[in-house]
């Protein structure tokens, strides 16, 4: 399947689908809360834990607790101190991407 837009090629008709939006804007799945958009169900479902205060990703170091894998994922550098993101340029590394950005 590919995009008639972009020629980027997918495997199912539905990740074309998805992947069209990105072209289009189209957001058809709304938020019966606030009203907010998205062109991804699983990006409302991620978003309606914003209204519910669910947070199922707790950090096993500190018990602190996220809403998203992502998210816990960045948070867990605290505490391990890994910096994955390095400086070509004087080989600096960062914890976050946008540090990085930032840095650059």
């Amino acid at each position: 399947y590919s995009c008639n837009v972009c020629n980027k090629t997918f495997s199912t008709s539905s990740h074309l689908t998805q992947h069209s939006r990105s072209h289009t804007d189209e957001k058809p799945y709304f938020c019966d809360k606030c009203n907010k958009s998205f062109a991804r169900w699983k990006t409302l479902s991620v978003h309606r834990r914003v209204h519910t205060g669910e947070k199922p990703y707790p950090c096993t170091v500190c018990n602190k607790s996220f809403t998203t894998n992502a998210v816990l994922t960045r948070h867990s550098r605290i505490h391990t101190g890994e910096k994955p993101y390095f400086c070509d340029v004087c080989h600096k590394s960062f914890s976050r991407g946008n540090e990085l950005t930032l840095h650059s």
